[in-house]
């Protein structure tokens, strides 16, 4: 029986191309799997949102933000057109502000939160001295927050207001982030130099 999220995997490799956008796609998958495993969801579902979120992105990336068209509502339409669940496809809506989806389930809050979050974990272990993840902490994190210069495509507002809308310290978030990225540091590229 396959898993929702070997499903996401093949659609996600078959809709991107970039190295990058794949890995910034398995990390807020990681994330996704490891707070539904903390809050008793349903980790198949939660994992397979984190790997989709952003399969349009590489074809249609929506820079300028159209509530309609774009990023992520080409690849929600051809979820929807494939029989995937209104409540993956709501929630990849949701993590989109200007979509204009209210984010109300756990699985939406949490994915708007560990969007941004992932994606600059990363970049935080990327500057490391030895590039690992397992040099990260949530210290060093917050430490880069705050230089604006760094990452500076990643609004930190979504990181602060995603944390929010859990009901969790920005810390614990982080820290969560961390944990979860460490244990696929392999496959994302950041077991560091050896």
């Amino acid at each position: 029986m396959t898993t929702l999220a070997d499903r996401a995997l093949t659609i996600l490799h078959e809709w991107v191309q970039s190295e990058s956008l794949r890995k910034h796609c398995y990390a807020v998958a990681d994330s996704m799997k490891h707070f539904a495993q903390l809050r008793g969801e349903d980790v198949d579902v939660w994992e397979a949102v984190g790997l989709l979120h952003d399969m349009d992105y590489e074809r249609h990336p929506n820079q300028e933000q159209s509530p309609t068209e774009g990023h992520p509502f080409v690849g929600v339409a051809w979820l929807r057109e494939n029989g995937w669940s209104d409540e993956v496809c709501r929630a990849i809506l949701s993590h989109a502000n200007y979509a204009n989806v209210s984010r109300e389930t756990p699985l939406e809050r949490t994915l708007y939160a560990v969007d941004e979050l992932s994606g600059f974990v990363i970049a935080v272990a990327r500057v490391r001295p030895n590039k690992s993840i397992h040099e990260v902490d949530a210290t060093a994190v917050k430490k880069k927050m705050k230089d604006k210069a760094f990452a500076r495509a990643v609004n930190r507002e979504d990181i602060v207001r995603g944390a929010a809308e859990l009901g969790m310290p920005l810390d614990n978030v982080i820290a969560e982030v961390i944990v979860a990225l460490q244990a696929d540091a392999e496959r994302l590229g950041l077991e560091g130099i050896k």
